[in-house]
């Protein structure tokens, strides 16, 4: 277990960007017990402001100011700005939570992970999905899944289109599929196009991991509807995840091998061969959940659960993914 010298007391925290996602991270800090929100701050003053009277906290006047009167902070800035911003965070030996992915680029990742482990803080990666009440519900089930399938599907929105839907969107599907695959990961072949800006918005990933195990994810953000399914299919049984419904279903066989009629007969039909349980989801808020799980890092009471490590090897498959795409644009000249 990791000791940094502290219980868990209240840990004086702050946020970096209160846009979209960073004023949950506020709301959260606000309302949690183990927390003391004492300033947040954001490029825009007027935002920053309205921010700081809904949440009884201050807005400070700039980056460094905050971090000089805080233990721990959230980054929910734009994906180009984690790294400088990052940087500056662990070298005044704060410990940070990340927002996804945790940098543009594999490496500015790379030396951040090895920043926070030289000054013994913590460097949490906002892989949020990881905490899913319907995923958590499901988890017990999956054992050694051969192949997995997920479905990310979004309208478009001017959030998040700093980068390619792989990096906004499908990380979430790769971080999860990567938690549970214990191998390497052999080939991966992608393809992706860009439809309402210049990066690409839908994509379709199929990775092959050395164990045989394949995952196809799709991810995309000009869709007319919204989709987050996850699927992992196993012997005897595969397991359903609704991220929307919150909802988890496992449908199981009912009857051995041995049992298995090779020809169904008359009137012999799924219903018969097979059982559904919906195991209980609770109504948590993932969000929470991962900013405790952050909170008890920090306070040296548990490993956490998404490291920087972890963020990291997500964006190393997503570059991965991209060079395939890249490949595929470039031979239709684009």
């Amino acid at each position: 277990m990791i000791k940094r010298g502290r219980t868990m007391e209240k840990l004086i925290c702050g946020v970096i960007g209160v846009g979209q996602l960073g004023q949950h991270h506020a709301r959260i800090y606000s309302e949690l017990p183990q927390a003391d929100l004492v300033g947040i701050y954001d490029s825009d003053p007027e935002r920053m402001a309205k921010m700081a009277s809904m949440f009884n906290t201050r807005g400070y006047p700039s980056v460094e100011e905050l971090l000089d009167d805080i233990e721990a902070v959230s980054l929910a800035v734009p994906t180009k700005l984690h790294y400088e911003i990052g940087k500056t965070i662990l070298a005044r030996g704060r410990h940070v939570l990340i927002e996804k992915p945790i940098t543009e680029k594999v490496e500015q990742g790379r030396e951040l992970v090895e920043m926070a482990r030289d000054r013994n803080l913590v460097l949490y990666t906002g892989h949020t999905e990881r905490f899913s009440p319907s995923l958590s519900a499901a988890r017990k089930w999956v054992r050694k899944p051969r192949f997995v399938e997920a479905l990310r599907l979004a309208g478009y929105g001017v959030r998040g289109t700093d980068v390619s839907v792989i990096h906004d969107l499908m990380i979430h599907d790769i971080d999860l599929v990567l938690s549970v695959v214990d191998s390497e990961i052999d080939k991966v072949d992608a393809i992706g196009v860009p439809v309402f800006t210049p990066r690409v918005d839908i994509a379709n990933a199929r990775i092959s991991f050395a164990d045989g195990t394949i995952a196809s994810l799709t991810a995309s953000r000009v869709s007319v509807e919204r989709v987050r399914k996850l699927r992992f299919f196993q012997e005897d049984a595969y397991i359903s995840v609704d991220f929307l419904k919150r909802d988890a279903r496992i449908y199981r066989r009912k009857v051995g091998k041995k049992d298995l009629p090779l020809t169904p007969g008359a009137g012999l039909g799924m219903q018969d061969l097979v059982e559904m349980v919906m195991p209980p989801v609770s109504e948590e808020e993932p969000l929470v959940l991962e900013i405790e799980d952050f909170l008890m890092s920090v306070a040296g009471e548990k490993e956490p659960q998404v490291p920087g490590e972890a963020g990291v090897r997500a964006l190393e498959v997503v570059s991965l993914i991209i060079k395939d795409i890249e490949s595929r644009l470039s031979m239709w000249g684009k």
